[in-house]
């Protein structure tokens, strides 16, 4: 970290005097990783078959080190299917635009690759915005046509006309700013010769988007379904993201690939139900970005029998792998949440339905008192009830507060330390939840009881972060 502010005394008091910070979580200052989050960085992976992946360096974004990547291309070798949910936030950024027409007019088929830029969001920029976005896609599908004369000049990319496409674009950085995009469609080519299947290349993939992420968001596994027991499966996820994180059926910036045969038609349903219970239950901030994205792209590369329902045996087991994936994937940007201090769990219960349990436990992670109360290690049981309180939109009957219990759970394993128990007060051991919340990871319970009727079973968690002065600090200097 940086240096913190000089103090001096004036009259009898003391006073900080502000001084310039040389941050370390800022990804363009410096390639350090933090050593307490170097545990989250692979150093290997098993990535699916026929999938490519580079980051090359562009100077999109203002850095001290010249190799900083910060253009990603992902690509297979063959055509895939594909799926994506984007931001609701109403002004959506060019690429949103872009990558959604793409989608539709190729009905989710022919998808061949996803070209990143960090450094600069391409967010309200009008049609300019636009025709930078739709120049990237295009620049790439010249690379797969092997037809270098076919990529378009800065400018040239005919806006929103994306017909025949198969390439989906994301940006994120600073809204408002015009992409570089000479720069990047002269360098989509040597990106595209470079692509490569090596675990450093993901890896500088998964770089290449950061922007004020302290670390690189990686994943893979491997995984069997039922109908092939004897094929080897892969699934490969990159994100980024620290701040502007409460997505509405969407998610910061992430890409999932998978070398199974997934159809089109049963790959949304299936990102759906994964994001609403992994990108769709975290929170750092409480804001959603303008370009806000998770695409899903399939390409069958491992054979096998192909997944066309969610109800089917080999479908209910990719549901529950592709789910716990996405958690996983989703909870390393509240470990990196900027300024943060905690990683918090806040776990609803014994609900009418999922959606009350899922709208309190996401009134509860957006709440400020509760995340400042976090980082002073304050156990205020009452900011937590609060928020369940207010929050809106829930059925009749799914909160009462004779009924409504609240707990932290140690991540030690120790017993649970109960702070209200069916609407009364307990005598709480003030020394034993300071201990509790000095440990970076903790879990918020919350019981409802069954609510009016007592017979709710459902429940449903959210994943967030705490406020500290850290978090006003990056976001106060952002963009300088």
């Amino acid at each position: 970290m940086g240096s913190g502010p000089m103090l001096v005394r004036a009259k009898g008091r003391v006073e900080p005097i502000l001084t310039k910070y040389l941050r370390s979580y800022s990804a363009p200052v410096t390639d350090t990783i933090p050593v307490s989050k170097r545990k989250f960085v692979p150093t290997s992976g098993t990535y699916p078959k026929g999938f490519l992946a580079v980051g090359v360096h562009v100077g999109v974004k203002a850095t001290t080190k010249k190799q900083t990547p910060d253009l990603a291309l992902l690509a297979s070798e063959k055509s895939c299917s594909a799926t994506a949910v984007f931001t609701k936030n109403k002004f959506q950024a060019a690429p949103v635009t872009i990558s959604r027409q793409v989608l539709e007019r190729q009905s989710g088929e022919g998808i061949r690759a996803i070209v990143v830029n960090s450094g600069c969001a391409n967010a309200v920029n009008g049609k300019g915005g636009l025709d930078d976005a739709s120049s990237m896609a295009r620049a790439v599908d010249a690379c797969f046509q092997a037809s270098p004369g076919d990529i378009p000049a800065a400018g040239q990319g005919e806006g929103s006309n994306m017909d025949a496409s198969s390439t989906l674009v994301m940006s994120t950085g600073v809204i408002g700013q015009r992409l570089p995009i000479s720069k990047i469609l002269s360098a989509i080519p040597t990106a595209y010769s470079t692509l490569s299947t090596t675990h450093d290349h993901w890896l500088s993939a998964a770089k290449a988007i950061c922007t004020t992420d302290t670390f690189p968001k990686l994943l893979s596994r491997t995984f069997s379904l039922p109908s092939s027991p004897g094929t080897t499966y892969s699934l490969a996820g990159m994100t980024k993201g620290a701040g502007m994180i409460h997505p509405n059926m969407a998610t910061l910036l992430g890409m999932l690939f998978t070398d199974a045969p997934i159809s089109t038609k049963t790959l949304r349903p299936l990102l759906k139900h994964a994001v609403d219970r992994s990108f769709n239950a975290i929170s750092v901030d409480g804001d959603t970005s303008t370009n806000d994205t998770l695409a899903f792209l399939a390409n069958g590369a491992a054979g096998g029998n192909p997944v066309t329902s969610l109800s089917s045996e080999d479908g209910k087991a990719i549901t529950e792998i592709v789910t716990a994936f996405t958690q996983q994937l989703s909870q390393l940007v509240i470990r990196d949440g900027e300024g943060a201090t905690k990683f918090v769990r806040v776990r609803v219960t014994h609900s009418p339905s999922f959606a009350d349990a899922q709208k309190i436990a996401s009134t509860i992670a957006r709440s400020p008192l509760v995340k400042t109360a976090l980082y002073g290690k304050d156990a205020n049981w009452g900011r937590i009830l609060c928020a369940v309180g207010y929050t809106e939109g829930l059925s009749p009957g799914a909160v009462l507060p004779e009924k409504t219990s609240v707990s932290f759970v140690p991540t030690d394993g120790s017993e649970v330390l109960k702070l209200l128990v069916r609407g009364e007060p307990e005598n709480i051991d003030e020394q034993r939840a300071a201990k509790i919340l000095e440990v970076e990871d903790l879990e918020i319970l919350v019981d409802l009881g069954g609510g009016g009727d007592g017979k709710g079973t459902e429940e449903a968690s959210y994943w967030f972060c705490d406020f500290s002065h850290e978090y006003v600090t990056i976001n106060g200097d952002y963009r300088t």
